[in-house]
């Protein structure tokens, strides 16, 4: 069932003395999977620095964690080199960042933060970070889809160039709740294939796709969808789980629940058809979840460690 408060709250609770906060014992082993169980505070609702996310991902077991592009600039090298040995000694790595250049507005504002754009690009590869990447915005008001395509391919290739000269991947996230891309005049790129359209125009080495249980359900999308795509590919993965209740084409993208809450989304398929390609990138959960959000963040966290664990123990 869906979780509210009180749910949260005995959920995560469980979390703390299952196991769930030192290893992802029974989440499939190495050996079986390749892909990273990731923390992502932001996308739990959970305020956090670099450091104390990593402290979170490593108390509540997670595998990796979203690099912070602002914070590791800042670094020495002696300084950086000490995160650095922390993370290794938590088995931790750095995931995927986000890509902080407004693409989806006026030329101005575009250009300004393309200017910006190479200094955090090398504190990311400073890092070792190799993964980054956006969602795509499913509907426009003014342009017709050609018009806003064109707009993404000119602009993302200019994006992505600059991403590739700092051996930084970068993946799109298509958004697929039919609730969303017929919410204005024109709609757009919400569907897998649609996706690969834009990657095939942008044309530069790295491209690929960031994948959403979410998205992938919403789209009516299939196991066969994910069976046209490799390893390379991929740069991120989401896992999340959908309100019961609701027809697929009824599904609003800001209410979603963390992974396994409901067994609305087929997150076996999804996860072993993943782990059959060789998917090696890091899967973090998404939810946008408000009973979530009001968990003090150790809850939270624990909480979204345990759906996590029952997720990655459907692979096989």
């Amino acid at each position: 069932m869906a979780f509210d408060r009180r749910s949260f709250l005995k959920y995560s609770s469980a979390a703390l003395f299952s196991g769930a906060i030192t290893q992802f014992a029974s989440a499939g082993t190495s050996s079986q999977r390749k892909m990273k169980i990731d923390l992502s505070c932001g996308r739990i609702g959970v305020r956090a620095d670099q450091k104390q996310a990593i402290d979170y991902a490593h108390k509540y077991g997670f595998e990796a964690v979203v690099p912070d592009a602002g914070y590791l600039g800042k670094l020495s090298d002696s300084e950086l080199a000490a995160l650095k040995a922390d993370m290794k000694s938590k088995n931790l790595v750095f995931s995927a960042a986000g890509m902080p250049v407004d693409f989806r507005n006026d030329e101005s504002k575009f250009q300004q933060g393309l200017k910006a754009l190479p200094a955090s690009s090398a504190a990311l590869q400073r890092a070792g970070v190799t993964r980054t990447g956006t969602w795509l915005m499913p509907t426009h008001a003014e342009l017709t889809y050609n018009a806003n395509f064109k707009r993404h391919a000119r602009r993302l290739k200019e994006v992505t160039r600059i991403l590739a000269d700092h051996g930084l991947r970068f993946g799109m996230e298509y958004v697929g709740p039919k609730t969303l891309w017929s919410s204005k005049k024109y709609p757009f790129i919400h569907s897998m294939p649609e996706t690969k359209e834009l990657i095939a125009a942008i044309d530069v080495k790295g491209v690929g796709l960031i994948l959403d249980s979410w998205h992938w359900y919403t789209a009516h999308e299939t196991k066969d969808d994910l069976l046209t795509l490799t390893n390379d590919d991929i740069v991120a993965v989401d896992l999340n789980d959908a309100p019961a209740g609701l027809e697929i084409d009824e599904q609003i993208d800001q209410k979603r629940e963390l992974p396994m809450a409901t067994g609305v989304i087929d997150l076996a398929t999804f996860l072993n058809t993943l782990n059959s390609i060789g998917y090696d990138g890091p899967v973090r959960a998404e939810p946008f979840n408000a009973a979530l959000r009001k968990l003090p963040a150790d809850q939270a966290v624990a909480a979204t460690s345990t759906a996590m664990k029952k997720g990655f123990a459907l692979i096989n």
